[in-house]
Protein backbone atom coordinates (compact mmCIF):
# COMPACT_ATOMS: atom_id res chain seq x y z
CA UNK A 1 0.00 0.00 0.00
CA UNK A 2 1.45 3.40 -0.92
CA UNK A 3 2.62 5.38 2.11
CA UNK A 4 0.47 8.39 1.26
CA UNK A 5 -2.67 6.23 1.47
CA UNK A 6 -1.75 4.51 4.73
CA UNK A 7 -4.04 5.95 7.43
CA UNK A 8 -1.68 4.87 10.22
CA UNK A 9 1.17 6.83 8.67
CA UNK A 10 -1.04 9.89 8.17
CA UNK A 11 -2.27 9.79 11.77
CA UNK A 12 1.29 9.38 13.06
CA UNK A 13 2.55 12.23 10.86
CA UNK A 14 -0.22 14.61 11.94
CA UNK A 15 0.33 13.70 15.57
CA UNK A 16 4.07 14.27 15.14
CA UNK A 17 3.44 17.73 13.69
CA UNK A 18 1.13 18.54 16.60
CA UNK A 19 3.69 17.27 19.11
CA UNK A 20 6.51 19.40 17.70
CA UNK A 21 4.24 22.45 17.61
CA UNK A 22 3.10 21.86 21.20
CA UNK A 23 6.64 21.54 22.55
CA UNK A 24 7.66 24.70 20.68
CA UNK A 25 4.60 26.50 22.08
CA UNK A 26 5.70 25.75 25.64
CA UNK A 27 8.82 27.87 25.09
CA UNK A 28 7.06 30.52 23.00
CA UNK A 29 5.19 33.71 23.97
CA UNK A 30 1.50 32.82 23.76
CA UNK A 31 -0.12 36.20 24.40
CA UNK A 32 1.05 39.79 24.72
CA UNK A 33 -0.32 42.79 26.58
CA UNK A 34 0.78 46.38 26.17
CA UNK A 35 -0.10 49.65 27.90
CA UNK A 36 0.43 52.98 26.18
CA UNK A 37 -0.01 56.48 27.57
CA UNK A 38 1.41 59.98 27.06
CA UNK A 39 3.65 59.28 30.07
CA UNK A 40 5.51 56.68 28.02
CA UNK A 41 6.82 58.33 24.82
CA UNK A 42 7.01 56.11 21.77
CA UNK A 43 10.71 56.81 21.13
CA UNK A 44 11.58 55.39 24.58
CA UNK A 45 8.85 52.71 24.64
CA UNK A 46 8.27 51.74 20.98
CA UNK A 47 5.85 48.94 21.99
CA UNK A 48 4.47 50.64 25.08
CA UNK A 49 4.75 48.84 28.42
CA UNK A 50 4.63 45.35 26.99
CA UNK A 51 4.71 41.91 28.61
CA UNK A 52 4.59 38.40 27.16
CA UNK A 53 2.65 35.52 28.68
CA UNK A 54 4.20 32.05 28.47
CA UNK A 55 2.88 28.83 29.96
CA UNK A 56 5.53 28.95 32.67
CA UNK A 57 5.48 32.67 33.49
CA UNK A 58 5.30 36.29 32.43
CA UNK A 59 8.27 37.87 30.66
CA UNK A 60 9.50 41.29 29.65
CA UNK A 61 8.30 42.28 26.20
CA UNK A 62 9.92 45.71 25.98
CA UNK A 63 12.68 46.60 23.60
CA UNK A 64 14.61 49.82 23.24
CA UNK A 65 14.55 51.60 19.90
CA UNK A 66 17.59 53.40 18.51
CA UNK A 67 16.49 56.83 19.63
CA UNK A 68 14.92 55.40 22.75
CA UNK A 69 18.23 54.00 23.91
CA UNK A 70 19.52 57.49 24.58
CA UNK A 71 16.26 58.58 26.21
CA UNK A 72 16.12 55.42 28.32
CA UNK A 73 19.64 56.16 29.51
CA UNK A 74 18.59 59.66 30.49
CA UNK A 75 15.58 58.22 32.34
CA UNK A 76 17.83 55.80 34.21
CA UNK A 77 20.16 58.60 35.29
CA UNK A 78 17.21 60.68 36.46
CA UNK A 79 15.85 57.79 38.49
CA UNK A 80 19.21 57.05 40.11
CA UNK A 81 19.42 60.65 41.30
CA UNK A 82 15.85 60.65 42.67
CA UNK A 83 15.59 57.26 44.36
CA UNK A 84 14.10 58.78 47.52
CA UNK A 85 11.23 60.41 45.66
CA UNK A 86 7.98 58.53 45.41
CA UNK A 87 7.40 57.52 41.80
CA UNK A 88 3.88 57.79 40.42
CA UNK A 89 3.44 56.28 36.94
CA UNK A 90 0.12 58.08 36.45
CA UNK A 91 1.52 61.58 36.87
CA UNK A 92 5.28 61.19 36.35
CA UNK A 93 7.05 60.69 33.05
CA UNK A 94 8.23 57.28 31.88
CA UNK A 95 10.62 55.41 34.12
CA UNK A 96 12.86 52.44 33.49
CA UNK A 97 12.74 50.23 36.56
CA UNK A 98 15.70 48.20 35.33
CA UNK A 99 18.76 50.16 36.46
CA UNK A 100 20.98 48.32 34.02
CA UNK A 101 21.64 49.40 30.46
CA UNK A 102 20.45 46.22 28.78
CA UNK A 103 16.83 47.24 28.39
CA UNK A 104 13.53 48.07 29.98
CA UNK A 105 11.98 45.73 32.53
CA UNK A 106 8.34 46.17 31.61
CA UNK A 107 7.07 43.44 33.93
CA UNK A 108 8.35 45.50 36.85
CA UNK A 109 7.06 48.70 35.27
CA UNK A 110 3.58 47.25 34.78
CA UNK A 111 3.58 45.99 38.36
CA UNK A 112 4.31 49.54 39.48
CA UNK A 113 1.43 50.89 37.39
CA UNK A 114 -0.93 48.21 38.68
CA UNK A 115 0.13 48.93 42.25
CA UNK A 116 -1.34 52.41 41.99
CA UNK A 117 -4.81 50.99 41.36
CA UNK A 118 -4.44 48.24 43.98
CA UNK A 119 -3.63 45.23 41.81
CA UNK A 120 -1.57 42.24 42.83
CA UNK A 121 1.90 41.81 41.23
CA UNK A 122 1.60 40.01 37.91
CA UNK A 123 3.78 37.06 38.97
CA UNK A 124 1.24 36.11 41.65
CA UNK A 125 -1.21 34.99 38.96
CA UNK A 126 -1.60 31.27 38.20
CA UNK A 127 0.74 30.24 41.06
CA UNK A 128 -0.15 26.56 40.68
CA UNK A 129 -0.56 26.37 36.92
CA UNK A 130 2.79 27.90 35.94
CA UNK A 131 5.20 25.61 37.83
CA UNK A 132 3.17 22.51 36.92
CA UNK A 133 2.72 23.40 33.24
CA UNK A 134 5.73 21.32 32.15
CA UNK A 135 4.20 18.21 33.71
CA UNK A 136 0.87 18.79 31.99
CA UNK A 137 2.76 19.09 28.70
CA UNK A 138 4.51 15.80 29.47
CA UNK A 139 1.09 14.30 30.25
CA UNK A 140 -0.23 15.51 26.87
CA UNK A 141 2.91 14.25 25.12
CA UNK A 142 2.33 10.74 26.50
CA UNK A 143 -1.28 10.82 25.31
CA UNK A 144 -0.30 11.96 21.83
CA UNK A 145 2.44 9.36 21.42
CA UNK A 146 0.00 6.65 22.49
CA UNK A 147 -2.68 7.95 20.14
CA UNK A 148 -0.29 7.65 17.19
CA UNK A 149 -0.11 3.88 17.81
CA UNK A 150 -2.82 1.79 16.11
CA UNK A 151 -2.36 -1.40 18.18
CA UNK A 152 -4.07 -1.44 21.57
CA UNK A 153 -1.41 -3.34 23.54
CA UNK A 154 1.41 -1.16 22.25
CA UNK A 155 -0.71 1.94 22.87
CA UNK A 156 -1.21 0.94 26.51
CA UNK A 157 2.52 0.28 26.90
CA UNK A 158 3.44 3.70 25.50
CA UNK A 159 0.80 5.37 27.63
CA UNK A 160 1.86 3.57 30.81
CA UNK A 161 5.56 4.26 30.26
CA UNK A 162 4.93 7.92 29.49
CA UNK A 163 2.69 8.44 32.50
CA UNK A 164 5.10 6.64 34.82
CA UNK A 165 7.98 8.82 33.63
CA UNK A 166 5.88 11.97 34.00
CA UNK A 167 4.73 11.06 37.52
CA UNK A 168 8.27 10.21 38.63
CA UNK A 169 9.66 13.45 37.17
CA UNK A 170 6.93 15.48 38.84
CA UNK A 171 7.40 13.92 42.28
CA UNK A 172 11.18 14.19 42.19
CA UNK A 173 11.12 17.76 40.89
CA UNK A 174 8.52 19.07 43.32
CA UNK A 175 9.37 17.15 46.49
CA UNK A 176 12.83 15.55 46.33
CA UNK A 177 14.49 18.58 44.73
CA UNK A 178 12.33 20.96 46.74
CA UNK A 179 11.07 23.04 43.83
CA UNK A 180 7.56 23.24 45.26
CA UNK A 181 8.79 24.82 48.48
CA UNK A 182 11.13 27.22 46.68
CA UNK A 183 8.26 28.27 44.42
CA UNK A 184 6.00 28.92 47.41
CA UNK A 185 8.68 31.07 49.04
CA UNK A 186 9.19 33.02 45.80
CA UNK A 187 5.43 33.50 45.51
CA UNK A 188 5.22 34.84 49.05
CA UNK A 189 8.13 37.18 48.43
CA UNK A 190 6.52 38.52 45.26
CA UNK A 191 3.19 38.94 47.05
CA UNK A 192 4.96 40.97 49.71
CA UNK A 193 6.43 43.39 47.19
CA UNK A 194 3.53 45.78 47.75
CA UNK A 195 1.27 43.93 50.19
CA UNK A 196 2.63 44.26 53.74
CA UNK A 197 0.58 41.74 55.72
CA UNK A 198 2.86 38.78 56.60
CA UNK A 199 0.13 36.65 58.14
CA UNK A 200 -2.12 36.91 55.13
CA UNK A 201 0.79 36.28 52.76
CA UNK A 202 1.69 33.16 54.73
CA UNK A 203 -1.90 31.96 54.36
CA UNK A 204 -1.69 32.52 50.60
CA UNK A 205 1.56 30.54 50.49
CA UNK A 206 -0.06 27.69 52.41
CA UNK A 207 -2.96 27.73 49.94
CA UNK A 208 -0.60 27.49 46.96
CA UNK A 209 1.25 24.61 48.60
CA UNK A 210 -1.92 22.69 49.49
CA UNK A 211 -3.60 23.21 46.11
CA UNK A 212 -0.41 22.07 44.39
CA UNK A 213 -0.48 18.86 46.47
CA UNK A 214 -4.07 18.28 45.34
CA UNK A 215 -3.33 18.97 41.67
CA UNK A 216 -0.31 16.64 41.66
CA UNK A 217 -2.33 13.85 43.28
CA UNK A 218 -5.23 14.55 40.94
CA UNK A 219 -3.04 14.35 37.84
CA UNK A 220 -1.70 10.96 38.93
CA UNK A 221 -5.26 9.73 39.52
CA UNK A 222 -6.28 10.98 36.07
CA UNK A 223 -3.36 9.05 34.56
CA UNK A 224 -4.77 5.88 36.06
CA UNK A 225 -8.26 6.68 34.79
CA UNK A 226 -6.96 7.30 31.26
CA UNK A 227 -5.07 3.99 31.20
CA UNK A 228 -8.16 2.14 32.47
CA UNK A 229 -10.38 3.90 29.95
CA UNK A 230 -8.13 3.03 27.02
CA UNK A 231 -7.93 -0.57 28.23
CA UNK A 232 -11.69 -1.02 28.71
CA UNK A 233 -13.44 1.31 26.24
CA UNK A 234 -12.69 1.17 22.53
CA UNK A 235 -13.52 4.79 21.65
CA UNK A 236 -11.85 6.18 24.77
CA UNK A 237 -8.54 6.33 22.89
CA UNK A 238 -9.92 9.20 20.80
CA UNK A 239 -9.65 11.35 23.93
CA UNK A 240 -5.87 10.90 23.71
CA UNK A 241 -5.99 13.38 20.81
CA UNK A 242 -9.02 15.45 21.79
CA UNK A 243 -7.76 16.49 25.25
CA UNK A 244 -4.41 18.00 24.12
CA UNK A 245 -6.08 19.43 21.00
CA UNK A 246 -8.03 21.81 23.25
CA UNK A 247 -4.88 23.54 24.57
CA UNK A 248 -5.83 26.86 22.88
CA UNK A 249 -9.13 26.81 24.79
CA UNK A 250 -7.46 25.91 28.10
CA UNK A 251 -5.10 28.85 27.79
CA UNK A 252 -7.78 31.43 26.99
CA UNK A 253 -10.03 30.22 29.81
CA UNK A 254 -7.16 30.35 32.33
CA UNK A 255 -5.92 33.70 31.03
CA UNK A 256 -9.38 35.28 31.15
CA UNK A 257 -10.05 33.83 34.60
CA UNK A 258 -6.92 35.33 36.09
CA UNK A 259 -7.57 38.68 34.42
CA UNK A 260 -10.99 38.67 36.09
CA UNK A 261 -9.35 37.85 39.42
CA UNK A 262 -6.87 40.72 39.14
CA UNK A 263 -9.55 43.19 38.08
CA UNK A 264 -12.03 42.17 40.78
CA UNK A 265 -9.65 41.85 43.73
CA UNK A 266 -8.30 45.37 44.07
CA UNK A 267 -6.82 46.45 47.39
CA UNK A 268 -6.90 49.75 49.28
CA UNK A 269 -3.16 50.29 48.86
CA UNK A 270 -3.89 51.94 45.50
CA UNK A 271 -3.25 55.66 45.23
CA UNK A 272 -6.20 55.83 42.85
CA UNK A 273 -9.62 54.32 43.42
CA UNK A 274 -10.86 52.26 40.49
CA UNK A 275 -14.08 50.23 40.44
CA UNK A 276 -13.63 46.47 39.90
CA UNK A 277 -13.35 45.80 36.18
CA UNK A 278 -12.64 43.08 33.64
CA UNK A 279 -9.26 43.72 31.96
CA UNK A 280 -9.20 43.34 28.20
CA UNK A 281 -8.80 39.71 27.12
CA UNK A 282 -8.68 40.36 23.38
CA UNK A 283 -8.47 43.69 21.59
CA UNK A 284 -8.10 47.24 22.85
CA UNK A 285 -9.39 48.71 26.10
CA UNK A 286 -9.07 51.87 28.16
CA UNK A 287 -8.28 52.31 31.86
CA UNK A 288 -7.80 55.91 33.03
CA UNK A 289 -5.30 57.46 30.62
CA UNK A 290 -3.87 54.10 29.58
CA UNK A 291 -4.78 52.31 26.37
CA UNK A 292 -4.48 48.55 26.78
CA UNK A 293 -3.82 46.06 24.01
CA UNK A 294 -4.17 42.31 24.43
CA UNK A 295 -3.58 39.94 21.51
CA UNK A 296 -2.30 36.43 20.73
CA UNK A 297 1.41 36.07 20.04
CA UNK A 298 3.00 33.65 17.59
CA UNK A 299 2.97 30.88 20.18
CA UNK A 300 -0.83 30.85 20.07
CA UNK A 301 -0.63 30.12 16.34
CA UNK A 302 1.35 27.00 17.26
CA UNK A 303 -1.48 25.98 19.60
CA UNK A 304 -3.96 26.40 16.76
CA UNK A 305 -1.73 24.19 14.62
CA UNK A 306 -1.84 21.59 17.40
CA UNK A 307 -5.63 21.78 17.38
CA UNK A 308 -5.94 21.48 13.60
CA UNK A 309 -3.46 18.60 13.25
CA UNK A 310 -4.89 16.57 16.12
CA UNK A 311 -8.51 17.04 15.11
CA UNK A 312 -7.72 15.88 11.58
CA UNK A 313 -5.80 12.90 12.98
CA UNK A 314 -8.72 12.13 15.29
CA UNK A 315 -11.20 12.08 12.41
CA UNK A 316 -8.97 9.74 10.39
CA UNK A 317 -8.44 7.42 13.36
CA UNK A 318 -12.18 7.41 14.09
CA UNK A 319 -12.87 6.29 10.54
CA UNK A 320 -10.14 3.65 10.88
CA UNK A 321 -11.75 2.26 14.02
CA UNK A 322 -15.16 2.07 12.34
CA UNK A 323 -13.63 0.14 9.43
CA UNK A 324 -11.55 -2.14 11.66
CA UNK A 325 -8.19 -0.68 10.60
CA UNK A 326 -7.21 0.29 14.16
CA UNK A 327 -7.94 -1.02 17.65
Amino acid sequence: MPVQKNPNFIVAALTGIALVAMVAAYFAPIWWVSLTAPNYPEDAFPDGIRIHFHFDGVYNGCKVAGVGTRMAGEIIQRDLSHEDERYNPITDKSKNIDKGAEGLDCVHEMNTINHYVGMFPIATGAPVEKPLAKFFFAFFTSMMLAFAVAQKKLRLFVLGAGFAATAAWMLVDQYVLGHLESHVQAYMQESGTFFKEPERIKLWGDNVRNITHIVIAGLIVVMGIVIAGVAKLRNFSLLLALVPALLPLYFVITYAGWLWFFGHNLHPWGAFTVKPFMPTVFGEGKVAQFSTYSYPHWGYALLLLVFAALMLALLIRRKQMREGGAE
